[in-house]
């Protein structure tokens, strides 16, 4: 353990030794280049504020609404019949629209049904596989001007579904 303690109390000053002395032996005004780097972090962060605002109230909305309650009750008996345990449905919908909501969320599921039930190990295993899909590509989108997502987001949410049910799949093959 020791050593990586001490690996990690002096990677972050090494790396930065390195790129100092990498751009200082290439002739590079590294302070100059250091200050151009912040503008454009500056500006990306601008143009990244109005979606992710955006995306922050459309979350807060959606919770307060009670659709989130509706569409869990709508979806409950097809999730059964299928075999997704209806208690990790409201994680599953969460998830690709707030890593802090589904982080609440997963906690809530482990208080209730502890760490090592299934229902547990599902959400845990739902909540490290998945992505918070709509977070992300309003970050990324966002910080590169895009408006058109194309098929990005059917893609995501696929991907979303498919981790999900293995999620599920996995944890009842292997802990059931």
């Amino acid at each position: 353990m020791d050593i990586l303690g001490n690996i990690s109390v002096y990677a972050v000053p090494i790396v930065f030794i390195t790129i100092l002395a990498s751009g200082l032996s290439k002739g590079e005004k590294v302070f100059d280049v250091f200050l151009e780097g912040s503008k454009q972090g500056i500006s990306t962060i601008i143009r990244i504020i109005p979606p992710l605002v955006g995306l922050m109230v459309a979350i807060s909305v959606f919770r307060a609404s009670g659709a989130l309650d509706l569409i869990i009750y709508a979806v409950s008996p097809v999730m059964k019949f299928i075999g997704i345990p209806p208690e990790v449905l409201p994680l599953a919908l969460l998830r690709p629209i707030s890593g802090s909501a589904s982080l609440a969320m997963t906690t809530d599921i482990i208080k209730a049904y502890g760490a090592d039930s299934l229902i547990g190990r599902i959400a845990s295993t739902m909540m490290g596989s998945t992505e918070t899909t709509f977070y992300t590509l309003t970050i990324y989108f966002g910080a590169i001007s895009i408006r058109d997502t194309g098929f990005t987001i059917i893609a995501a949410l696929i991907a979303d579904f498919v981790s999900v049910a293995a999620s599920v799949w996995i944890c009842t093959v292997l802990f059931a």
